[in-house]
């Protein structure tokens, strides 16, 4: 976001208008007749010196160098009329229009038609133009058009207000400025040309080209101020910053362009269209020059696919780009949840590297996966063959992999040092448990009736052994494979035991697996 110093320079034109009748108290309320008055009339009833020519007529007045084609002028109540083709030189400033009047005494002028005032830089066109010596402020009421004589640059709008002592503008009525790169329209605007800053106060669009690059940046706000010399902004109500393919809002955002910073504060989202990627939080802090933003409060990432989308939450998010401004890396601290439909998860803290493909969740983690299955050790990495797709799932220390079978009455579990959980379709097919290995699962059998497939448990098989390797089909096992002799058993259904029905370490967290995304949050 760039607007350039432009304004501040229209600003100075505006200030030179004020200058005009500054000088009137110590020149007193003489009119002094220069060469080319032709004609001198003077009525004693009406008190009017009446000033004609047929070149026109020029006079000082109260240090300001007058031509038009007919003057009227009362020496008694300091009133000035003029007519025809009127100019007025200040300095470098030239004034013209069709009439004006002016009161010494009180110091207000009144400018009519084709109004254009003009320096070596800027002119302003209007239709009327009035000014108040005393309030030092100038104003037209029906439209008024600033225009750059050296850029491509102007200013519209209906209204507008210009105080010389506080160095402040107003504009209203459907406020335009325009340059070849920046377009910037408003309702209301005021500047102040001391702290060099444009106020906003009704819906604003903002829409500027990079000379460098090309890109264009797209900014809405309801309120808010902008800098013009080091481009900081502070954008408020609704406000928006769109960026190539970068959306960002909030209630409030806070950007400081000449640094590649933006800070957002409240109801905060971005969205890059490119990678399909959106964040959301209470509050948001983005550089482009370090390549990181971070999100605090309610904070929300989330991965859009073509078939679902992965939601990450924890109480503070970080995510990092490349040179290309490509998200490469993101990590979460404190409460972290991760869902998706086929996929949710719970830890302390989370690192995705998109380059690797791996997430790896620490402290307490818990994974759960497409079936009633839920995977627990101290650490947990999932390696994506895409976004979307899982390779593998390694568990590492205290591994515990627990499948839910007839709903709930029973846990083919498998628990050991390490277990690498191999998917297909996301859901586990394969189990290599590396390190005091044990399972105990319930095998089954069917049987066919004329009208039902009946399913029934055999009993209970425990197996313990250094290393097993077992094959998973929707959560029931198919088969184990082991390098040394493994110490098993088996039991009936009615000669199990409860305190054998579990491996050690079980635990059932179904309770805290999220339902819907929503719930992350909670």
């Amino acid at each position: 976001m760039k607007i350039q110093n432009h304004i501040l320079k229209i600003a100075l034109i505006m200030s030179a208008i004020f200058l005009l009748n500054k000088v009137g108290r110590a020149q007193g309320n003489i009119l002094e007749l220069l060469p080319g008055v032709d004609k001198f009339e003077y009525n004693e009833v009406t008190g009017i010196h009446r000033l004609f020519g047929n070149g026109g007529v020029n006079f000082i007045y109260q240090g300001n160098t007058m031509y038009c084609d007919s003057a009227h002028y009362w020496s008694k109540s300091a009133e000035v009329r003029a007519y025809g083709n009127v100019h007025i030189v200040k300095d470098n400033l030239n004034l013209y229009c069709d009439s004006l009047y002016y009161n010494g005494n009180t110091r207000k002028a009144k400018l009519w038609s084709n109004v254009r005032v003009r320096d070596q830089e800027y002119k302003i066109l209007t239709d009327t133009l009035e000014y108040d010596s005393k309030k030092s402020v100038g104003i037209y009421r029906y439209g008024g058009r600033v225009e750059s004589i050296l850029r491509n640059e102007v200013l519209t709008s209906k209204v507008g207000y210009m105080y010389s002592e506080t160095k402040n503008m107003f504009f209203s009525g459907k406020v335009l400025y325009k340059t070849p790169e920046l377009s910037m329209k408003t309702d209301t605007l005021r500047y102040n040309y001391l702290k060099k800053t444009a106020y906003f106060f009704g819906p604003t669009k903002i829409v500027n080209t990079s000379k460098e690059t090309g890109e264009v940046t797209k900014i809405y706000c309801e309120h808010g101020w902008y800098n013009t010399e080091n481009e900081e902004a502070n954008l408020k109500k609704n406000a928006s910053i769109i960026k190539g393919n970068t959306l960002m809002k909030g209630n409030d955002l806070y950007s400081f362009s000449k640094k590649g910073l933006v800070i957002g504060k409240g109801n905060v989202f971005y969205k890059d269209t490119t990678q399909n990627i959106e964040f959301q939080g209470d509050y948001a802090y983005s550089s482009e020059q370090k390549k990181e933003a971070y999100l605090t409060g309610h904070a929300v990432i989330s991965k859009i696919d073509k078939k679902d989308t992965l939601f990450i939450h924890a109480d503070t998010l970080f995510s990092y780009k490349d040179s290309l401004g490509n998200m490469t890396r993101m990590k979460g601290n404190n409460k972290v949840k991760i869902f998706r439909k086929d996929l949710q998860a719970q830890c302390d803290s989370i690192i995705y590297d998109k380059v690797s493909g791996k997430m790896e969740l620490y402290k307490d983690p818990i994974l759960w996966v497409k079936s009633k299955t839920e995977l627990k050790g101290d650490f947990i990495e999932i390696v994506f063959v895409s976004d979307s797709i899982i390779n593998k799932v390694n568990v590492k220390g205290n591994s515990t992999v627990v499948m839910e079978i007839d709903s709930g009455r029973y846990y083919n579990q498998i628990g050991g040092k390490d277990i690498i959980a191999h998917f297909s379709d996301n859901d586990i097919y394969r189990t290599d448990v590396k390190g005091n290995a044990r399972t105990i699962f319930f095998p089954e059998d069917t049987e066919n009736t004329d009208s039902t497939l009946v399913i029934k448990r055999l009993g209970m098989n425990r197996v313990f052994a250094s290393d097993l390797r077992i094959d998973i089909d929707s959560n029931e096992v198919e088969g184990l494979s082991y390098i040394d002799k493994p110490d098993g058993v088996f039991y009936p259904m009615n000669q199990i035991k409860v305190e054998e029905q579990f491996i050690q370490g079980f635990k059932w967290l179904i309770a805290q697996r999220p339902k819907v995304w929503r719930e992350i949050l909670e």
